[in-house]
Formats: C-alpha cells, sequence, structure tokens
C-alpha cells in the first residue's frame, strides 16, 4: 500500500507524477556547466596527461572542444524534438526500437554511477590533501568521498529547486573563480618571472620519439592519449536535456543551455591550461606529484591565497557531483516510470510533498557506493575511473549521433531548434570525431575500464531478456512519436488544475 506521500503511476508509459517545470536558461545551463566542471576534469585528468603525453598534450583539447561542440549540437537537435527525462534512452527507444532504447538507457545508468565516483574521489584525492597537508590513503579516500556522495543524495532527494539553486550558486562561484584564478596565475606568474611557453610545446617527462604517433593494435600514442583529458572533462552537457520536464520552454533552453556550456568550457578550460603549464616548472619532477594542479597553483599563489582558491575548486567539484547525481536519479526514475528498471515498482514512486524521486534517489546512492568499494582499494583508482567514465560516454555519444543520422530525415518537426544547411557538415565532425576517440581505448592501460564495461553490459543483457521473456517485445514499447506532445501537454494541464 502507498503512503500518502508518495505517488505512482497505474499504466505505462505515463509518468509517475508530474515534476514541476521550474528551471530557466540559467538553471539549464548551470545544470549542463556544472556537469562538465572544467575543475574536476582538469584536477582529475591533468596528471595523467603529464604522464603519458607530456606538457604539449593540452593541445588536444581544443580539438576536443570542436568534437564534443558538433556532438552538442546534434543532441540539442534531438532535445528540441524529444524533450522527455532520459535523453539518451528516450531517443532511441522512440526512434530506433525499445530493445535499443534499454540498452542506451542502461549503458548511461553504467556511466552516472562511475562518473560520480570518479569526480568525487577527485575531492579526496587531489584537492584536499594540499588543502590540509596529508597523505591520500585508499582508506581515506573512500571515506570521505562515501560522506560527499552522501550529501549530494541527501541534497537531491530533500528538493529539486534547493539542489538547483545550489547549483546555480556553485556555477557561479566555479566561473568567477576559474577566471579569477587563471588571470591571477598569469599575472602572479608574471611579476615573479615565472611563465615559461615553451613549456607548452615540450614532451618532458615522455619520449620526444614516437610523440605523434597514433600507436599500433593495442597500444595508443603518446599525443592521441592527450585527448582523454578533454573527453573526460567536456561530457555531460546532455544532464540538461535529462531535466527536460522540469524546464520552462525546453524545446529552445536546453540546445542553447548545452551549446553555450561546452563552448564557454573550452575557452576557460584552455586558458587555465595555458596557464598552468607555463608555470609548471620541471614537468618531469611536476609529473611525480599526486596533485599536480593543486602544486602549481600553491606554489605560484603562495599557501594562503593557493588554498583559498583550492576551496573554491571543492566548490565547484561537489557542483558537478551533485548535478551528476541529479541526472543519474532523473534517467532511473525514467526508466521505472516505463517499468524497464529493476525494482521499477519501488523506484518509480515520487514524493508528493517534495516532487523528487526520492527511491531513485536512494537506490543510485546504493548502487555509486558498491561501485566506490570495488574501486578505491586499487592503486590506481583515479585512472580506472576517469577512463571508464570517458569510454561510457563516447559509446552513447557514438550511438545517438548514429541515431540521428539514420532517422534525420524522419524527426518530427522542431519549434525550437534545427541543425538547418549545418547538419551535414556537423553530423560529419562528430562522427569523425567520436570514432577517433573510441579508437584511443584499445590501448592495454584501459583493459580494467573496458572490463567495468562489459561487466555492466552483461548484467543489462541479461536482465532485458528476462524483461522480454516475462512481457514479450510489445512489452516493452514506448509512445508513438506524435504523442508526446500531446502527453505533455496534458501533464501540463494536469498539473495546473
Amino acid at each position: 500500500m502507498e503512503t500518502p506521500d508518495e505517488v505512482s503511476s497505474t499504466t505505462s508509459p505515463q509518468p509517475a507524477t508530474h515534476m514541476k517545470r521550474e528551471l530557466g536558461l540559467y538553471a539549464s545551463f548551470a545544470v549542463a556547466f556544472g556537469f562538465v566542471s572544467i575543475a574536476t576534469g582538469i584536477f582529475t585528468a591533468y596528471g595523467a596527461v603529464l604522464n603519458t603525453s607530456g606538457p604539449r598534450g593540452i593541445w588536444a583539447w581544443p580539438i576536443t572542444v570542436v568534437g564534443q561542440t558538433m556532438v552538442a549540437l546534434i543532441f540539442g537537435a534531438l532535445a528540441a524534438r524529444i524533450p522527455i527525462s532520459g535523453y539518451a534512452y528516450q531517443w532511441v527507444s522512440r526512434l530506433a526500437n525499445p530493445i535499443l532504447g534499454w540498452l542506451t538507457g542502461w549503458v548511461s545508468f553504467a556511466f552516472l554511477v562511475i562518473v560520480v565516483v570518479a569526480v568525487d574521489y577527485t575531492i579526496a584525492a587531489t584537492i584536499l590533501p594540499e588543502l590540509f597537508g596529508y597523505v591520500p590513503t585508499a582508506a581515506n579516500c573512500w571515506v570521505i568521498t562515501s560522506l560527499v556522495m552522501l550529501l549530494q543524495a541527501i541534497l537531491v532527494a530533500v528538493s529539486t529547486k534547493l539542489t538547483n539553486k545550489a547549483n546555480e550558486i556553485a556555477v557561479t562561484v566555479q566561473i568567477i573563480g576559474m577566471i579569477g584564478l587563471t588571470i591571477l596565475l598569469f599575472v602572479v606568474g608574471a611579476i615573479l618571472g615565472r611563465l615559461d611557453f615553451a613549456t607548452l610545446f615540450a614532451a618532458a617527462p615522455v619520449a620526444e620519439a614516437s610523440h605523434w604517433d597514433f600507436g599500433g593494435l593495442t597500444n595508443a600514442g603518446p599525443f592521441p592519449l592527450a585527448f582523454l583529458l578533454g573527453a573526460f572533462t567536456i561530457v555531460g552537457f546532455e544532464s540538461a536535456a535529462n531535466l527536460a520536464e522540469e524546464t520552462k520552454n525546453p524545446e529552445r533552453v536546453i540546445p542553447r543551455a548545452m551549446v553555450q556550456a561546452v563552448i564557454a568550457l573550452g575557452v576557460l578550460g584552455m586558458l587555465f591550461l595555458i596557464a598552468v603549464t607555463s608555470l609548471a616548472g620541471d614537468t618531469t619532477e611536476l609529473a611525480k606529484s599526486p596533485t599536480p594542479v593543486a602544486t602549481v597553483i600553491t606554489s605560484v599563489l603562495g599557501p594562503i591565497v593557493g588554498k583559498s582558491l583550492l576551496v573554491l575548486v571543492v566548490v565547484s567539484i561537489f557542483s558537478c557531483g551533485l548535478v551528476i547525481t541529479l541526472s543519474g536519479t532523473r534517467l532511473i526514475w525514467a526508466m521505472s516510470r516505463d517499468e524497464r528498471f529493476p525494482a521499477w515498482q519501488l523506484l518509480r514512486k515520487v514524493s508528493r510533498n517534495r516532487h523528487t524521486p526520492l527511491a531513485a534517489t536512494v537506490g543510485y546512492f546504493l548502487v555509486t557506493q558498491g561501485i566506490l568499494a570495488i574501486f578505491s582499494g586499487t592503486s590506481d583508482a583515479l585512472f580506472v575511473l576517469f577512463s571508464a567514465a570517458t569510454l561510457l560516454p563516447a559509446i552513447i555519444y557514438a550511438g545517438t549521433v548514429l541515431l540521428y543520422i539514420v532517422k534525420r530525415k524522419s524527426l518530427p518537426a522542431s519549434k525550437g531548434f534545427t541543425l538547418g544547411k549545418w547538419e551535414i557538415p556537423v553530423l560529419i565532425l562528430a562522427s569523425i570525431w567520436l570514432i577517433y576517440e573510441l579508437l584511443i581505448f584499445r590501448d592495454v592501460s584501459f583493459e580494467q575500464p573496458r572490463m567495468y564495461v562489459g561487466i555492466m553490459f552483461a548484467i543489462g543483457v541479461a536482465y532485458l531478456v528476462y524483461l522480454v521473456a516475462t512481457r514479450g517485445r510489445k512489452g516493452l514499447s514506448m509512445p508513438d512519436m506524435q504523442d508526446v506532445d500531446k502527453a505533455f501537454d496534458e501533464d501540463t494541464v494536469s498539473e495546473a488544475q
């Protein structure tokens, strides 16, 4: 029997309840910006890139920005046509078939439950040790990360409005803080005479020979590995589309928010990378540091100013994890609403008073805690986590772009955003970029991330077989395309009454 505080759907695939449309353009931009979070990505992956590709690896960043902008444009075109929570899961289910749609949703779930661990682990492994002067260990990183994830889950469960307000503030702090930090590094570095732009093109600690090679069948060359920095950082912009049912005028707002976030983050991130790298000094020595970016900041700006700015970085990273948690719970809820997720009977419920998917939030938190427990004991936990969190979105993006290519002529009309005459060039550039990105993961160093993807995919296939066996293929069907707008018009009227 349901409690008075909860309601659930009696028919599928109609929404379990109505969520309030209270997000505007800046809130949507903040969701996309907060998920991407250059502070998170650069602080997490810069050390790995320094060791595999050298300082000149930062020049892979602008190429990645262009590639991900093309992907964001395609996602925007889809979001303008099917503005429903669950983004790629919903799009593939409706435009291709429910089986592929379910698999896309499951891969998205596998991504969202590991990327939050990678993001929050960054606080414990790279920022707090520099702030408080302690040595990061598997045990203290585990405890700190677990507590950070708990706080994020509580905020998401309590109130969507409060969560987005906290994220808007954090994103504003991140924008101001990262701009201020970048300017300060350039100014103080120039005054101290420490800026050395020649470092931007240096290879050490990586050997100069074969630096630009693409690599072999089972290994990627030094420079191709540098693309991981941007590929890990500039993902999650599509999280704005995952809150479509809580966004005002989503057909216009969400595409703009995603593209603006990618471009803004790309420019700011490149300037920050140039500042940090030109102040790196002995890059061979810096590569030995477990917290290279934090080390550069505190050495240039001094312990007081440097550590104060690192506090802003912690806020930015927390905001990133918060948005990921918000997005992950919405995906679980959307799939459970359609009766297509394990324990959907419980996870589709929404608090009547708080208008949040409380059960889905708890479920998401428990899964992420399990993943944290599995990976936190490995010696290179951060590398494995961020690698897996880069491979999975690349798979999702590639599948969604392929879907758009196949179905673009049969898409419903959009009232908000279209690619127009730029559609073909955008598709070509996005396809080239995603193929290149996926080929990087043939490297043997990604064996554990590939194993995680394989295990999660196997679990998903097993559950899908169970769904098909118990319901048949028709039991997984989604609403017809022409019914989508009608359903949401009815939702809006119902909510207003």
